[in-house]
């Protein structure tokens, strides 16, 4: 047993350890390659991770900053003060000198004043006896007024002072049965002699509008005047209705 651990054996041991050696060696070099192979030949094995992490392109660089914005010029602003242009002192001497000559005003005219002295006692009172009574003999101006075009607006109020005949109207028994009441508003325009020419209804019940403009196409106005001089109208009127009267 010694003589074969410590000395040559001298091929009297026999051992199967290099086909071991061999069969294991290519084992490992077979299952190296496979693993080598595989990936290539199927790259589906491969986890999801790692081949997003393997195909995926790296993030661009960010852009460049902005360059700066150039700089805004400042044009000087030439400033010219209201004493500037007035007059300036010349810068040279001229040689002629031009005088300007200007005209005398006329003198004032006051139509009768001469007249007038020589009827006073002295220049102060024909002055003023001559202006008093230039003033005191002139023509007073005639305004003349133009007539309006159309009818003149007057009011309800100023108008129901001018009635000279006015009928009541009749309450329609159908309104009083259905108990309505109120107050019709009608538009008229009155004629120069007094007397309604157009009528229509602004507002009011529909069952008492018929009665209402029945009664006032009856009435007698004033003439309107203006200027001395009777002029049509155009105003409203307001019929009320109660059940009480």
């Amino acid at each position: 047993m010694f003589e074969d651990s410590l000395m040559e054996s001298g091929g009297k041991i026999k051992s199967k350890s290099k086909y071991w050696m061999i069969a294991t060696f290519s084992f490992n070099g077979v299952i190296i390659a496979l693993m080598i192979l595989i990936p290539l030949l199927y790259p589906e094995a491969l986890p999801k991770t790692a081949m997003t992490a393997m195909l995926s392109a790296p993030p661009p660089p960010p852009p460049p900053p902005p360059p700066p914005p150039p700089a805004q010029v400042v044009k000087p602003i030439k400033v010219i003060s209201e004493l500037d242009q007035g007059l300036h002192a010349p810068t040279k001497i001229p040689k002629d000198i031009k005088m300007v000559k200007e005209d005398a005003a006329p003198p004032p005219q006051v139509a009768g004043v001469a007249g007038m002295a020589g009827m006073g006692g002295g220049s102060g009172s024909g002055i003023a006896g001559g202006v008093l009574g230039g003033i005191g003999t002139a023509p007073a101006p005639v305004v003349k007024v133009a007539p309006p075009k159309g009818p003149t607006r007057v009011s309800a109020g100023v108008m129901a002072g001018q009635i000279l005949v006015k009928t009541n109207p009749v309450y329609p028994p159908i309104a009083r049965a259905a108990h309505v009441q109120g107050s019709v508003v009608l538009h008229a325009v009155i004629s120069k002699s007094g007397t309604i020419q157009n009528l229509t209804v602004i507002s009011g019940p529909e069952m008492l509008r018929n009665a209402a403009v029945e009664a006032v196409q009856q009435w007698k106005y004033k003439p309107y005047l203006l200027n001395g001089e009777p002029t049509e109208v155009d105003t409203t009127i307001t019929v009320n209705f109660t059940m009480g009267g």
